[in-house]
């Protein structure tokens, strides 16, 4: 391809709205440009990057016995419903009314299409186990798209769907789509860490998250460096330890303006973990009390799976009329009409100081149990920065992830919905057992950009760059130079090496600017100079100096240098 006649001008200036350092590189080069927020048209280079990334997919899922389909982007809303997350999903999944009044939707991921696909299709334990996948379009009406491909609301995904017989045979196969996961990313150029995560909406008995480590991650990950524990946040468990004491006496104790846990703390000349704190929530028109130690936080996600609800919301102050809970100074001690949720260490914390539930009040020496009865006894509190890792005590650390895939064991979550069963060999019917499994394929072009990436622009991966050459032409008014310049080109593309030539008339520092702005591997270049010496100008984008090679030497020099570079296939 030459320079002068791709389409699309690399930028000077960074967008006054672009959020990341890797989106702005991408909009500056000329990669994508954005329609709508949240919405992007991929440009020949980022397109180029993007079908060499499916390729890798594809590849991957085939080794595994994959079989690619292509599945509707639109669905009759009955399924949906029929699963119940046409009801459990929020303003994310987007509805609409075709003709005739019927309801339909934008598909943010396809687990009722292939359940449907079951259904319709399988009949005996004979056609068990296989998995299907696609790479196709959702649409996820995000409340704020971010981070340029990071969080798109229209995206491609590369989803796949596992069906066997029983939950063994899920197990089995389940460890192959994680290694193929981690194949497609190390090919890419990234390196995640995998995490225990939330089922979430996709429902389930487990999962895991491939976390790129980036400090624009929305996700917070805690890790034990010691044993490597790591889990999304969200999930993950620690030591709680606690001093047991001999209850003693309910003493209620004036504690003017203290309403919060550090003015309490500080008040009464004692440590947070002293004291317990409260926190409302509802989760419809339920009121939901919760209840962690002072020097700990409320888990949202563990709160909200342990009451068995899709979402909680913080709950209003009028909303807490009647129950006779005072913000501020609140316990769960003589209030009515709330579902109390304890966490499992303030359960055997012993004399905890908490809300007497009259402003201006506190209540020493509390004891669950004995002074107020839970509801429900869990573990709601989230891990924290120093924490004990729950398997071998070490201290955890947090740091900020990007999801750029997740894998899904569903069980019989959506077949059992949508009547998918089979036959066993009894000839008992039973119903299917699913997984699920995606990666975002712009997600992961988002965030190779960002962690590849340096104060002059992106550093592409050999296996996912747009073209493997950029050849930079100087001195082209001088036609032995320009004729030198097109003799490479074309013995470069004879042997089906991808190469961009810049023949624009441009002024050197322009050239190598921009073949340090578009990232692409390896630059060439031929001058007045370098061709006096008979020579090619040689340098990798990672590297600060550069090289020379004669130029009877340049196709087998560079054949070399891309066979050898960080990953494969980088000649094909």
């Amino acid at each position: 391809m030459r320079r002068s006649d791709l389409f699309g001008e690399t930028l000077r200036q960074a967008p006054a709205d672009a959020e990341s350092g890797g989106y702005v590189l991408l909009l500056r080069g000329g990669f994508v440009q954005p329609l709508a927020a949240g919405i992007f048209s991929y440009l020949p280079l980022g397109w180029r990057v993007k079908e060499k990334v499916e390729r890798i997919m594809r590849e991957e899922m085939n080794a595994i016995d994959g079989q690619e389909v292509q599945l509707p982007v639109v669905h009759p809303a009955e399924l949906w419903q029929e699963t119940g997350r046409w009801y459990e999903i929020g303003p994310e999944l987007a509805r609409f009314t075709a003709r005739g009044d019927r309801e339909m939707v934008l598909a943010m991921t396809h687990e009722e299409v292939v359940a449907d696909l079951l259904r319709r299709n399988v009949r005996s334990y004979r056609q068990l186990p296989f998995m299907l996948y696609q790479i196709q379009t959702k649409f996820r009406d995000e409340p704020r798209a971010r981070g340029g491909l990071i969080r798109a609301r229209e995206f491609t995904m590369k989803d796949a769907y596992s069906a066997h017989a029983t939950a063994a045979d899920l197990d089995r196969y389940y460890p192959r789509v994680h290694d193929a996961y981690l194949a497609i990313f190390r090919r890419c150029g990234i390196h995640p860490l995998v995490v225990e995560s939330d089922v979430g909406m996709m429902g389930g008995s487990m999962a895991h998250e491939f976390m790129d480590l980036l400090p624009i991650g929305e996700d917070l990950l805690v890790i034990c460096d010691a044993c490597g524990y790591a889990a999304n946040r969200q999930v993950a468990t620690f030591r709680k330890a606690t001093r047991e004491e001999e209850p003693l006496p309910l003493e209620e104790v004036a504690t003017p303006g203290a309403a919060t846990i550090a003015d309490l703390a500080s008040f009464l000349k004692i440590g947070p973990e002293q004291t317990a704190k409260a926190t409302f929530f509802m989760a419809g028109d339920r009121c939901i009390f919760a209840v962690v130690r002072g020097d700990m936080e409320v888990n949202e996600t563990k709160l909200s799976n342990a009451v068995g609800v899709g979402e909680l919301r913080p709950a209003r102050a009028e909303e807490l009329t009647g129950t006779g809970i005072v913000p501020g100074y609140a316990s769960p001690i003589g209030v009515t009409g709330v579902t109390v949720v304890v966490d499992d260490l303030v359960a055997r914390a012993s004399n905890l100081v908490a809300g007497a539930n009259r402003e201006g009040y506190h209540l020493l020496n509390t004891n669950a149990g004995r002074d107020y009865q839970a509801d429900l006894v869990a573990d709601i509190a989230s891990a924290f920065e120093g924490a004990a890792c729950s398997s071998c005590g070490e201290p955890l650390r947090l740091a900020r992830g990007v999801e750029v895939g997740n894998i899904f064991k569903l069980g019989t979550r959506y077949t059992a919905a949508l009547g998918a069963t089979f036959l066993d060999p009894d000839g008992v019917a039973r119903d299917i057992v699913m997984a699920s499994y995606g990666i975002g394929v712009d997600r992961l072009i988002g965030c190779v950009a960002e962690g590849s990436r340096d104060e002059k622009g992106l550093i592409w991966p050999v296996s996912i760059a747009p073209f493997q050459i950029y050849l930079v032409g100087l001195d082209l008014e001088q036609e032995d130079v320009r004729e030198a310049a097109e003799d490479l080109y074309r013995r470069l593309t004879d042997a089906r090496i991808e190469v961009l030539y810049d023949d624009r008339a441009e002024r050197a520092g322009v050239k190598f600017n921009d073949a340090d702005l578009l990232g692409i591997p390896l630059r060439l270049t031929i001058s007045k100079r370098t061709l006096g010496r008979d020579e090619v100008e040689i340098k990798w984008r990672t590297e600060s100096t550069s090289g020379s090679i004669s130029r009877s030497a340049v196709l087998e020099a560079v054949r070399a240098a891309l066979a050898g570079a960080e990953g494969p296939d980088a000649t094909d």
